[in-house]
């Protein structure tokens, strides 16, 4: 059985489809999953990559389809290939992401991009709700894949993550 309460909202939600994140459906979402999926020690990058997802302005490319550029110093924000830009952490970095119009890439680890994904996730399901593109399913159907996106981002925030992913 499921949270009853959360059903109500997303049917209420569902009738008239918003990104506002104040809205009961969403604050609850935000509050338990998003908020604490994108939290990173560089909480300035962290709001970046949130505002970016939310405009659905976020690209993430693996690292190594470019030729490797002598960059600036100004680039140290940016991690590198070992070095995550939004933990400060040396791993492994095999994807960048970019935020808008930047043309600044960061390093991401595997734990930050499952994170990072699992949030993309979720917000390109409910954009298609909102759009009116999910036609196959009924209500209940819809919020089961709702539940679904959220056990990634709970299983992400917790720390697993697929390395192929």
């Amino acid at each position: 059985s499921a949270d009853l309460s959360l059903y109500n909202e997303f049917r209420s939600w569902k009738d008239e489809p918003t990104m506002d994140r104040t809205c009961p459906f969403l604050d609850k979402i935000y509050q338990e999953d998003i908020f604490p999926c994108l939290t990173f020690s560089k909480s300035e990058l962290a709001s970046a990559v949130l505002e970016a997802v939310e405009n659905n302005t976020l690209s993430i490319e693996p690292v190594g389809l470019q030729p490797i550029r002598f960059v600036k110093a100004s680039a140290v924000e940016c991690g590198g290939p070992k070095k995550c830009a939004l933990t400060g952490q040396s791993k492994s970095c095999k994807h960048r992401i970019k935020l808008g119009d930047s043309s600044n890439y960061y390093y991401i680890s595997p734990f930050c991009r499952y994170r990072i994904t699992s949030v993309c996730n979720f917000f390109t399901y409910i954009r298609y709700i909102q759009q009116g593109l999910v036609k196959q399913q009924d209500v209940d159907q819809m919020f089961w894949e709702v539940m679904q996106l959220r056990k990634e981002m709970s299983l992400a925030k917790l720390g697993y993550f697929k390395e192929e992913l």
